[in-house]
């Protein structure tokens, strides 16, 4: 075999890999195509190449020029891939542990069914056996209310009523929250309106909802939603509540949104449903889906946790008054390490505290 196909073959895929004239070549492949050409000589010729026989193979930086052009020699043993570089190997995506325990958990689907019995048990015992329901009280703060002082108003004539929030209350956003564990980013707003607007067929009812709000309806407890999904989804929103099987919603009387450009709380709301009906159990996964006056003022967590544990509020809890879990988003998520744990009962591993 003599030199100048083995070159030329070489060359060829150096070509076809960098583009350029000048070749890279391993030093094995140099080193074989020194041999190959050597072989070839005659006897003669041979003998006259015995010492060239004898020196080095080829060092890394030689220059090799043949008529179909120059190789120059590296200290590579193989080509490398045509990119240059080894492919690039995707990291799966990681699913928060916050999403996989709402998302995902047989403990997250087992508190979301245990808020609804307790739905439920309240709606059917509690209101449900009360022969004269005038007398009820709303769980609405009245106009005027403060957190220390809480006042009700009182049923009437009024038609009874449960509200509720919708987002990880009646529905799991499901679509929303894979886009948001697949790409990481933070929030964004008109992320969120594309997602009202397109994402009614990948949502999810919250485990026992669904059977719940149909049996409330049954004993003739009218089923309110009260969102700040904007008046601009509405169509879609509706969609979504009744293809989850949450039956039907309709916007202004079972269904109320908040207006575009208007803020978030959901008080007014509540007070223009108490105008019609009497709302005996109210449901959310944030403590502004039961008063406004948990989010006024900037609180600690510690200041939080009092106002629905040391305060008059405090026997609302599973008495007209249903929270599901939310580690996802929202107004609990803040606190640093000093908030969250008081200082009075943090604790050291001692063996850490030798070291």
């Amino acid at each position: 075999m003599s030199i100048r196909p083995a070159l030329a073959a070489l060359m060829a895929g150096s070509v076809l890999l960098s583009g350029c004239v000048v070749a890279a070549l391993p030093v094995i492949a140099a080193a074989g195509i020194g041999k190959n050409a050597m072989d070839g000589q005659d006897g003669k010729k041979r003998k006259a190449s015995k010492r060239a026989r004898q020196q080095a193979a080829p060092k890394p930086g030689q220059v090799i020029r043949t008529e179909n052009g120059t190789a120059v020699i590296t200290g590579l043993t193989a080509l490398p891939p045509p990119s240059g570089a080894a492919p690039a190997t995707a990291k799966p995506a990681v699913v928060p542990p916050e999403m996989q325990y709402l998302y995902g958990s047989g403990e997250g689907s087992a508190i979301s069914l245990q808020a609804y019995r307790g739905l439920w048990n309240f709606l059917h015992n509690e209101i449900g056996y009360r022969r004269d329901k005038s007398q009820i009280s709303s769980v609405v703060l009245s106009r005027g209310s403060t957190l220390t002082s809480p006042k009700f108003d009182l049923c009437g004539k009024r038609k009874l009523a449960v509200v509720l929030d919708v987002d990880e209350t009646a529905l799991l956003n499901l679509g929303f929250e894979y886009d948001a564990a697949a790409k990481p980013a933070p929030y964004d707003q008109s992320k969120w309106s594309r997602w009202e607007q397109t994402g009614a067929g990948k949502v999810v009812a919250v485990p026992g909802a669904a059977d719940t709000l149909a049996a409330a309806r049954n004993e003739g407890i009218t089923v309110i939603f009260n969102s700040n999904r904007s008046t601009s989804s509405a169509a879609q929103t509706a969609a979504a509540i009744e293809a989850a099987g949450l039956g039907p919603a309709v916007l202004g009387d079972t269904l109320w949104l908040r207006d575009d450009g208007a803020p978030s709380g959901k008080d007014e709301r509540r007070w223009k449903i108490s105008e019609t009906y009497c709302v005996v159990a109210m449901v959310g996964d944030q403590l502004g889906d039961f008063s406004d006056l948990f989010n006024t003022g900037e609180y600690s967590p510690a200041m939080r946790r009092n106002m629905t544990s040391e305060s008059l509020l405090a026997t609302l809890w599973g008495a007209g008054w249903f929270v599901l879990p939310n580690p996802v988003y929202g107004s609990a998520l803040h606190g640093g390490l000093d908030e969250v744990f008081p200082k009075d009962k943090q604790w050291a591993d001692p063996a850490e505290e030798k070291k």
